[in-house]
C-alpha cells in the first residue's frame, strides 16, 4: 500500500510516517510546513509542500504517487486559538477534510485513518470515557473534530469508504529529539520551558474535586500512539471497517503528579504558581482503551517517566541550538 500522510512533517505525523515506513509501506507526505519541519521526513520519503485545503494539490499528490490509503493528521489544534478564530478552524479542519474526501472519491481511494481527539467529549459525565460516552465538545477545535467524524461516517455510508478514527488523549514524549514536540501550549512542554527559562508555570485550577485539587488527564506516549496508527493501518488493509477508538493508557495523572515526575526525571524544581481554573476545564478525563485493545490488539507500553524523559532530552537539545539568523 502507498499511504499519504497529511501533516507528516508535524510532531505526531513524523512518528506515524516512520512507523509506516519501517513496516514496509510506501509513504508520501503532504504538509504546508506551518508547524511541520522538513528535517523530520526520512530520506526517500517524498515531501509535497501544500495544504489540504487545496483540491488541486490533493489530486496531484494522490495521482502522482499512486496513493491507495490516507492518514489524515493535518489540522489546527490549539483550543485557545480556536476560540479566537473559529472560522479559521472550521475552514482548515472541516474544509480541509471536505477537500481531502472529494479528492479521495475522485481518485478511487477508499481507506482513511483519521486523527480525532478526546476534545470531542467536552465535560464528560464520568471521569473514565468510552467510545459510547456522549460527545459534547465545548470549543471550536473539539467541534471540528466531531464534525469530521460525522462527515467521514456519512461518506463511508454513501460511497463505501473504509475508515478508522482515533481519538487521541494527551500526547507526550518522542522517539528522538529531532521529532520532539516543539509547541509551547501543552502541559509537559510548558513544564520543561519553566525549567529551562526559570519563568514559573501557572497551574490553572487547584480547587478541582480531585485528590490534589488539580485537573487529571490521561497521557499517552507518542511512540505508543504511532504504534496504534500502525495497528489501525493493518486493520484497514484487511477489509472494510468503520470504527472509532480511544487512544490512551487508562490511567490519569494530575498536574501536580506530572510536575513531580518532571522534578524526579530532571533533578530540578519546577517553578510554578497557582492560578484560576480555565473556563469549562474538566476536572478529570481518562480513556477507557478496552475497545482498541480488543479490536486491534493495541495497548500502551510506555509510562509517564518515559514520556517526560524523552521530552526533556528534546528540550535540552533545543536549548543548545543556535538562534536562527535574522
Amino acid at each position: 500500500m502507498t499511504w499519504l500522510v497529511t501533516g507528516g512533517a508535524g510532531y505526531i505525523g513524523s512518528h506515524v510516517t516512520r512507523r509506516l515506513l519501517a513496516a514496509g509501506h510506501r509513504v508520501v507526505v503532504l504538509d504546508d510546513l506551518s508547524t511541520g519541519l522538513p528535517d523530520r521526513i526520512p530520506a526517500g520519503v517524498p515531501l509535497v509542500i501544500g495544504s489540504v485545503t487545496d483540491p488541486a494539490a490533493l489530486l496531484r499528490v494522490i495521482t502522482d504517487h499512486g496513493v491507495t490509503a490516507v492518514v489524515h493528521l493535518a489540522a489546527r489544534k490549539s483550543v485557545p486559538e480556536s476560540l479566537a478564530r473559529p472560522t479559521f478552524y472550521y475552514r482548515e479542519n472541516v474544509g480541509g477534510l471536505v477537500a481531502l474526501l472529494d479528492a479521495m472519491l475522485a481518485t478511487g481511494v477508499r481507506r482513511l485513518l483519521f486523527s480525532s481527539s478526546a476534545a470531542v467529549y467536552g465535560n464528560p459525565p464520568t471521569s473514565l470515557v468510552t467510545e459510547h460516552t456522549p460527545t459534547r465538545p465545548i470549543n471550536p477545535y473539539g467541534r471540528t473534530k466531531l464534525e469530521g467524524e460525522h462527515l467521514i461516517r456519512a461518506v463511508g455510508e454513501a460511497h463505501g469508504l473504509s475508515w478508522i478514527a482515533l481519538r487521541y488523549f494527551n500526547v507526550v514524549g518522542t522517539d528522538s529529539p529531532l521529532l520532539g514536540d516543539r509547541g509551547k501550549t501543552n502541559l509537559v512542554p510548558l513544564i520543561l520551558t519553566a525549567l529551562t527559562t526559570g519563568e514559573p508555570l501557572t497551574v490553572a485550577g487547584t480547587d478541582h474535586p480531585t485528590p490534589d485539587g488539580t485537573p487529571v488527564r490521561d497521557y499517552v506516549h507518542v511512540a505508543d500512539l504511532a504504534d496504534a496508527h500502525l495497528a489501525a493501518a493493518a486493520r484497514l488493509a484487511g477489509g472494510p471497517v468503520a470504527a472509532t477508538y480511544n487512544v490512551g493508557t487508562g490511567r490519569g495523572y494530575s498536574v501536580r503528579d506530572v510536575i513531580a515526575c518532571a522534578e524526579h526525571v530532571t533533578g530540578l524544581a519546577v517553578p510554578h504558581l497557582s492560578g484560576p481554573r480555565r473556563a469549562h476545564d474538566p476536572s478529570e478525563v481518562v480513556a477507557d482503551p478496552a475497545a482498541i485493545a480488543a479490536a486491534l490488539g493495541w495497548t500502551a507500553r510506555r509510562g509517564l517517566t518515559d514520556m517526560i524523559s524523552s521530552s526533556w532530552r528534546t528540550a535540552r537539545d533545543g536549548s543548545r541550538r543556535p538562534a536562527p539568523a535574522v
